[in-house]
């Protein structure tokens, strides 16, 4: 599974899983890896990042404008919305949806229309602008974001877009066992419950 969008709701790990014709949204056993449901998206579609909304789970797409909708429980798409640009990474912080698209802005979008609300300026600690930013999760009021093509996670803050600071996993994967340069960390989902970081690879 090519690993782009990661969230863990209610004690299940859900997964959108990228390539064009191996596209797909997953239900994954925590403790087995074992798929539990599956969906797969039409070959034209590229996924990418996810994030649960009430009942509902919303996937983006690379390049084709395209968030999907579906029903948390059965998989059923429920509807389909569209933005401009592409889609990176997504997630939500209880009132919108925020979505990266490859460059250092976020966007925070309304969760019923995907209407852009604002966007964010995402800056490092010397005040540069982090490119890249990729899948994203929102964990105790912050931001977090891949790097893409790093072994780094950005903490930013919502309110003023400047990196409050880095998580390493440098030595969390054996780069030696990779044959395609971007099979990288990808993929952040966090349980509240017991404060728990999950990435994926």
């Amino acid at each position: 599974a090519f690993t782009q969008g990661l969230v863990y709701v209610d004690g299940h790990l859900y997964e959108s899983t990228g390539l064009n014709g191996r596209s797909s949204l997953r239900m994954v056993d925590l403790q087995t890896g074992r798929v539990l449901q599956h969906h797969e998206l039409p070959a034209e579609y590229f996924g990418e990042g996810l994030t649960n909304w009430g009942a509902s789970l919303v996937q983006l797409t690379w390049k084709a404008g395209m968030a999907f909708v579906y029903d948390r429980f059965s998989f059923t798409l429920q509807r389909t919305l569209h933005y401009a640009g592409e889609g990176w990474g997504l997630t939500q912080d209880g009132k919108n949806l925020i979505m990266s698209d490859g460059s250092p802005v976020l966007r925070f979008l309304d969760p019923r229309t995907f209407r852009e609300i604002r966007r964010l300026a995402v800056v490092d600690e010397n005040g540069h602008p982090v490119l890249d930013l990729n899948e994203l999760e929102y964990v105790r009021g912050e931001i977090y974001a891949n790097v893409w093509r790093t072994d780094r996670i950005a903490r930013i803050s919502p309110r003023t877009g400047k990196v409050l600071g880095w998580i390493d996993l440098s030595g969390l994967m054996d780069k030696s066992q990779l044959s395609d340069p971007d099979a990288v960390l990808n993929g952040i989902a966090y349980d509240s419950r017991f404060d728990r970081l999950f990435v994926g690879d």
